[in-house]
């Protein structure tokens, strides 16, 4: 839950004209394109990333995108996810963006990367390559109010409850990955949720 005075931040740290980083399939970089320009119609493939988070009881950290957002506003979603900028290594992207939106460092493993696409309406839509990472922390976050609406700590069994209750407050992503982390890679899950 958010939580007002000073926990709370309020920084514009995301811009559509900001250049993601255009890939293939084998991620391998093409060239750089706007952020609006990468999610309008069917979207353009580019490179991003996705964060789990739990704390030392083993609940996953999630976010509610802010109100504001183009794409899947309000829409609950995993810890953390964004781009790496042009000439941005991943592993410094996902750090800056954890605190940027939560304002929480955590050490970052990284798991896996798929592909995926997914509509949104007709303002636009997700093409993306995407590094799927876990970690952990015990600090209290501190949301940026221009990323994150809401945020909650949640058992990963009241999770999968929810994702078959009420799916269609989740974003698409997330529930892609969520069931892979489930099934695919349920004994890299047990390290952090015990």
């Amino acid at each position: 839950m958010i939580e007002t005075g000073e926990s709370e931040r309020d920084e514009i740290v995301s811009y559509e004209d900001e250049a993601l980083i255009l890939v293939d399939d084998q991620d391998r970089e093409l060239g750089h394109l706007s952020k609006l320009k990468c999610h309008e119609g069917d979207g353009v493939l580019h490179r991003a990333f996705s964060l789990f988070v739990f704390n030392g009881r083993g609940e996953l950290l999630l976010q509610q995108r802010a109100a504001g957002k183009r794409l899947w506003p309000l829409f609950w979603s995993n810890s953390c996810c964004s781009h790496p900028r042009r000439g941005e290594r991943m592993t410094e992207a996902v750090h800056r963006r954890l605190w940027q939106e939560l304002g929480i460092e955590a050490e970052l493993d990284y798991l896996y990367k798929f592909r995926y696409q997914a509509r949104y309406d007709a303002s636009g839509a997700e093409h993306e390559l995407c590094s799927v990472y876990l970690g952990v922390s015990d600090e209290a976050p501190r949301p940026n109010r221009q990323e994150i609406a809401d945020w909650r700590w949640i058992p990963p069994a009241k999770l999968d409850a929810e994702l078959v209750s009420r799916a269609e407050h989740y974003t698409p992503w997330f529930k892609m990955e969520w069931r892979r982390l489930r099934s695919e890679f349920a004994d890299e899950i047990k390290t952090y949720t015990r």
